[in-house]
């Protein structure tokens, strides 16, 4: 007999669960000044936010190997961890997960970032012990912007996707919610709300 699926709330870290943007700027950018490489706001909202460092620096740095992506990415990573600090939830989460364990919810978060970067954001939150799962496209065949990440999201929840959403604010990540045929709140975090409507999402 098959168990009948539950609505869930599904959630991106970056930028939706806490705005980190700022400094994840601050080390692209220390990182990729020995390249000649400068990344200003408007650049990482459109051609970084949501995306796997592998394609990002495949992007930046074209004349590099794969390895040398791969590494880079990391030092960067460790950079980021080192100098983020304690973390401010984005306005309204802590009352929304509030809400959502008082509904018997449970929710998930979905990234396309490290496992290190996810575990060090949800132990600042005090929220590690609170969501059921963490999707790590690390783990997948296919990061955001494809729908796997999120169908693997809602899987692991037993997740019914016509009562669940998703709570994302970038391009990669709205598509990726989408395209698994997820409702979208778009955070404007990074992007304005028509910029992530026009991407998929519901509501901003």
């Amino acid at each position: 007999m098959l168990t009948p699926t539950e609505p869930c709330l599904l959630f991106d870290i970056d930028g939706t669960l806490v705005d980190t943007d700022k400094v994840h700027i601050v080390a692209f950018n220390e990182i990729l000044s020995r390249f000649g490489v400068h990344v200003d706001e408007e650049t990482y909202r459109h051609r970084i936010s949501g995306r796997m460092n592998n394609d990002v620096l495949a992007d930046l740095l074209p004349g590099l190997s794969v390895p040398d992506h791969i590494k880079i990415g990391q030092e960067k990573e460790a950079l980021f961890r080192s100098m983020v600090g304690d973390m401010e939830p984005i306005a309204g989460l802590i009352d929304l997960l509030d809400w959502a364990d008082a509904a018997g919810l449970r929710y998930a978060a979905v990234t396309n970032a490290p496992k290190e970067n996810a575990e060090l954001v949800l132990k600042s939150l005090q929220a590690t012990e609170r969501f059921s799962a963490v999707i790590l496209s690390d783990d997948l065949e296919h990061a955001k912007p494809h729908p796997l990440p999120y169908l693997t999201g809602l899987s692991r929840l037993n997740g019914d996707v016509t009562r669940s959403m998703a709570f994302e604010d970038s391009k990669s990540g709205v598509t990726s919610a989408s395209a698994a045929g997820l409702g979208v709140i778009g955070l404007t975090t990074s992007l304005d709300g028509a910029t992530l409507q026009s991407f998929g999402a519901h509501l901003t």
